[in-house]
């Protein structure tokens, strides 16, 4: 793992090593993908000040995310099918995530399941919940979280319908999975992926299959989530989540300020400035460019972090300018496991990590705290 000196280095490695189904799934956004382009390019628009001779030793980047300390303010945001870019991901993800100091969140469609990765890791850990129509299924989701240890919930608010990603359709890429001739190939031409998914037993959606009502195998799962996503979540069901919880809440998907005000009023620790990574809307603006209006408008009252195209430390940096407190990666985590397991995500956020120093120090600052609107240059929000 040593020749990856980006994490767009990761990115290449992993679609080298993971069959063309999961990562494009990890790697697509919905429709035209405008949005998930927009990301990424929309940090390159922000420029930020360089300052000289100024104290550049003992830097810290440490600082608190919804009051747990942390090493960096960056997380581990919750993706879905994790363990299908490496075998056991969730876990290999999670281990990585304690070793660097950082929260791991697991999503609701995980591979492994809310035990087992409790069972492999010490720290606690986030867990990302999804609300479905059963009711009853989403109450044992959040009550095994709290038996589990988790230490925060993240409640996310943008996927009561799903928006269309081509390539998955494309790919052919379904539950259970289909084995036609160009399935095969994939997989044949990743034989180090096939053999780790040999060795490990975790190939299902862990934290559905055996736990909700009906949904004992990969087939009747297919037709259970079909039917569960509820077009019907509204802001009032937050308060009954937020009491069966009764620890850490952050609510996720929020990109508009009319929606923030509404996030503040619930009594959430903190809101999550995102756009689902370019998977939902096409055509809505970067998590970037709608994260300053945001931060201005609640951030005096709810703690306000951000999600979606961050590809290195600097990108982290200018989001904590623009009012973030903390951040979360998807893509580039899943681009280190993808490429090297567990060492792959502990390279992806030293990689982050070293960008993120370097660039604090050659601004003038010390501590992360100084992350502030006055290291910006110029920036086109």
């Amino acid at each position: 793992m040593t020749a990856s000196l980006d994490i767009a280095d990761l990115k290449a490695r992993a679609k080298r090593r993971v069959p063309k189904m999961f990562f494009d799934y990890a790697d697509s956004g919905s429709y035209t993908q405008s949005t998930y382009r927009a990301n990424e390019e929309d940090f390159g628009r922000i420029k930020l000040r360089q300052r000289v001779l100024v104290d550049m030793a003992n830097r810290s980047l440490k600082t608190t995310m919804v009051g747990h300390p942390v090493s960096m303010p960056v997380a581990l945001a919750p993706t879905g099918l994790t363990g299908m870019q490496h075998a056991d991901g969730e876990i290999l993800a999670a281990q990585a995530a304690e070793e660097a100091g950082v929260p791991f969140t697991l999503s609701t469609m995980s591979i492994c399941s809310i035990e087992d990765v409790a069972a492999h890791t010490k720290s606690p850990f986030w867990f990302q919940l999804y609300v479905m129509k059963d009711r009853d299924f989403v109450g044992s989701l959040i009550d095994r979280a709290r038996a589990a240890g988790c230490s925060a919930l993240v409640l996310t608010l943008d996927l009561q319908i799903l928006g269309q990603r081509h390539n998955d359709i494309r790919n052919g890429l379904s539950t259970p999975p289909k084995f036609t001739p160009k399935h095969i190939w994939q997989m044949a031409t990743r034989p180090f992926w096939c053999l780790d998914m040999l060795k490990t037993k975790r190939r299902t959606f862990g934290n559905i299959v055996g736990h909700a009502k009906n949904v004992s195998d990969l087939s009747s799962l297919s037709t259970w989530t079909a039917e569960q996503f509820d077009p019907q979540l509204s802001w009032k069901d937050v308060e009954w989540i937020r009491q069966r919880w009764g620890g850490k809440l952050i609510l996720k998907g929020v990109l508009d300020v009319e929606d923030a005000e509404m996030a503040a009023r619930t009594g959430a620790d903190a809101l999550i400035v995102s756009n689902h990574g370019g998977r939902q809307l096409d055509g809505a603006p970067s998590s970037i460019s709608a994260l300053p209006r945001i931060a201005e408008a609640v951030g005096d009252r709810i703690e306000v972090h951000m999600d979606g195209g961050i590809r290195s430390g600097q990108d982290v940096l200018k989001a904590l300018a623009l009012g973030a407190r903390g951040t979360f990666i998807g893509r580039p985590f899943l681009y280190g496991l993808g490429a090297g397991g567990r060492e792959g995500v502990k390279l992806a956020l030293e990689i982050i990590r070293r960008e993120m120093d370097t660039t604090l120090a050659l601004c003038g600052r010390r501590e992360i705290s100084g992350a502030t609107r006055e290291i910006i240059a110029e920036s086109p929000f």
